[in-house]
């Protein structure tokens, strides 16, 4: 009997393996809606170099590249999860308004090139090679240079 769960333990840990960090080439249409609605909204004129479905055994998430170098990432269900842009700076609108209040405000000279959010935190990277970490609530609680 120990034999048999050892072998069914064995088999379902050779399976997880195989299954996690499956990356599959997709096409735009396959994107969850919000996904796809983000990109029109905010990157319209932009073209799609690759976009993929990156799959393991507790997680699904999506990324868009495009040609001129930017991407994107989403969660499972299409909402943002990261925003890079090289070489222009993240559309306004895509950011939450509380951190464009405080980029304006304290570094009006700056751009932010890239946002990343978890369920905790927003990190933020500027143009003046500022990085800013907000609380979900959107209060600062680092900053790098």
């Amino acid at each position: 009997m120990k034999k048999w769960i050892l072998l069914l333990v064995c088999v379902l840990g050779i399976q997880a393996v195989a299954l996690a960090d499956n990356d599959k080439p997709i096409q735009i249409g396959q994107l969850p809606t919000k996904a796809q609605t983000f990109i029109t909204t905010y990157f319209k004129n932009h073209k799609v170099a690759l976009a993929k479905m990156e799959s393991g055994l507790f997680y699904k998430t999506y990324d868009v590249i495009f040609t001129n170098g930017e991407k994107l990432e989403f969660d499972k269900s299409g909402e943002w999860t990261e925003i890079k842009c090289k070489m222009s700076a993240v559309p306004v609108q895509a950011i939450p308004a509380e951190i464009r209040s405080y980029v304006s405000a304290n570094y009006p000279e700056a751009k932010i090139l890239e946002i990343e959010r978890d369920g905790k935190e927003y990190d933020v990277k500027l143009s003046n090679r500022w990085e800013i970490t907000f609380n979900n609530k959107f209060q600062v609680i680092d900053i790098d240079d």
